[in-house]
């Protein structure tokens, strides 16, 4: 008796075909998904770059600034207001001149102004000027400053009848002019609660002791330096 002919069925396939297609198909939507995010990412890349752009009409970019703010300060001396006040110069930082002097008065004074002794041959005469004094100070953590000075280097060969004298306002008399100081340590006041910008005036010069002596220099030039400090607290 013949045998019956086998039917092949759905389910009855060539062993691994299935499995071949179905991970043909994941590969397939594999490759599309990593298509689609590497599109995306190519997408977000040339959004996010500012300075150039494709299919589109405008662009911002961007630019930092970087600075670093330093504190600022300068003090400066000028020729006061008053008629006939001496000339302050720029000269190794400022220079002034009372041209010749005399200790009893008789020179006319070629700037600025003087006093007779009050004793003549006995007591000094004066000479003096007034003058400006400008501080300016930027970005510092207070907004006034302070200004001193001190006789740094004395006159060299006439300090026995040389002095530096000053005033804070405008002089009466010769006793209205007091001596400044000569020492870095305890300098004369010339100014507290400076604003920036805002000059002041103040006086400066000398006395001229009516001194003799057959050993010692008594006459001649002479010259002595004033140094100023300005400080911001």
């Amino acid at each position: 008796m013949r045998a019956a002919p086998q039917r092949a069925f759905g389910c009855c396939v060539p062993n691994g075909w299935g499995a071949h297609r179905l991970d043909s198909q994941m590969r397939r939507q594999v490759h599309h998904a990593i298509a689609a995010l590497v599109l995306i990412a190519g997408v977000s890349t040339r959004a996010s770059a500012a300075t150039s752009a494709v299919n589109a009409s405008t662009v911002s970019p961007t630019l930092q600034v970087s600075v670093t703010v330093q504190k600022a300060i300068a003090l400066t001396l000028s020729q006061g207001a008053t008629a006939g006040a001496c000339n302050v110069t720029t000269a190794s930082d400022y220079s002034i001149s009372f041209g010749n002097v005399d200790a009893l008065g008789i020179n006319t004074p070629t700037c600025g102004a003087s006093f007779l002794p009050t004793t003549p041959g006995a007591s000094p005469s004066a000479y003096y000027t007034d003058y400006k004094l400008t501080p300016m100070f930027t970005n510092q953590s207070s907004t006034t400053a302070t200004v001193t000075a001190y006789v740094s280097t004395n006159f060299a060969t006439l300090s026995s009848i040389l002095s530096v004298v000053q005033a804070s306002s405008a002089p009466a008399n010769i006793g209205a002019l007091s001596a400044m100081s000569t020492s870095s340590g305890s300098p004369t006041s010339i100014g507290a609660s400076l604003a920036s910008g805002t000059a002041i005036t103040r006086y400066i010069g000398v006395t001229v002791q009516p001194t003799n002596s057959g050993s010692s220099t008594v006459s001649g030039s002479d010259t002595a330096t004033i140094t100023y400090t300005m400080t911001v607290p």
